[in-house]
């Protein structure tokens, strides 16, 4: 299984880690985004947004609202953008009834989930998992460990892409 894991990611890395994510990975593509309350999830969908093109600060956590959708860019080109939310949901079944599946299917489409785990039964098995946890420092904020794994082996070349760029 294609793995990928980065150290000491502080908010510049997170950076570079989105603007090449947008520009090594496919135009259709599904992120389930892992991590305690507070880990970043919301910090960098919001920078992957930024890196496509959307104002960050348009883009919130949809834990009210469950789906916000944006027009954006990838090096690939136009795509839509679905970020949401899985946190306040009870169940499977009130996740599907959102209407996933279809989102899943569509070209030129990301679909970002936070909460991604809870939901985990129900996502496909080609889904990029990125799993966020607060890493022991002394820094004034906190550093991240950001793993990104998946059983998707399209997505082995992108991922190595994506370490080679950022070990630069």
């Amino acid at each position: 299984m294609p793995t990928l894991t980065l150290h000491d990611i502080d908010l510049e890395r997170l950076q570079q880690l989105a603007d090449q994510l947008t520009r090594h990975f496919p135009a259709q593509l599904i992120v389930g985004l892992v991590g305690t309350l507070g880990a970043g999830k919301t910090t960098l969908t919001q920078t992957l947004a930024g890196a496509m093109g959307v104002d960050p600060e348009d883009v919130t956590s949809p834990t009210f609202t469950l789906l916000c959708s944006y027009d954006a860019t990838l090096a690939a080109g136009p795509i839509r953008l679905h970020h949401l939310d899985a946190y306040r949901l009870s169940d499977e079944d009130e996740f599907l009834e959102l209407g996933v599946e279809e989102l899943f299917e569509s070209k030129d489409t990301w679909v970002l989930i936070e909460w991604a785990d809870r939901v985990e039964s129900v996502l496909p098995p080609e889904t990029l998992w990125i799993h966020i946890d607060v890493a022991p420092s002394s820094a004034d904020t906190p550093l991240r460990v950001i793993t990104l794994t998946t059983q998707n082996t399209k997505l082995e070349r992108p991922l190595d892409a994506l370490a080679d760029a950022l070990s630069r």
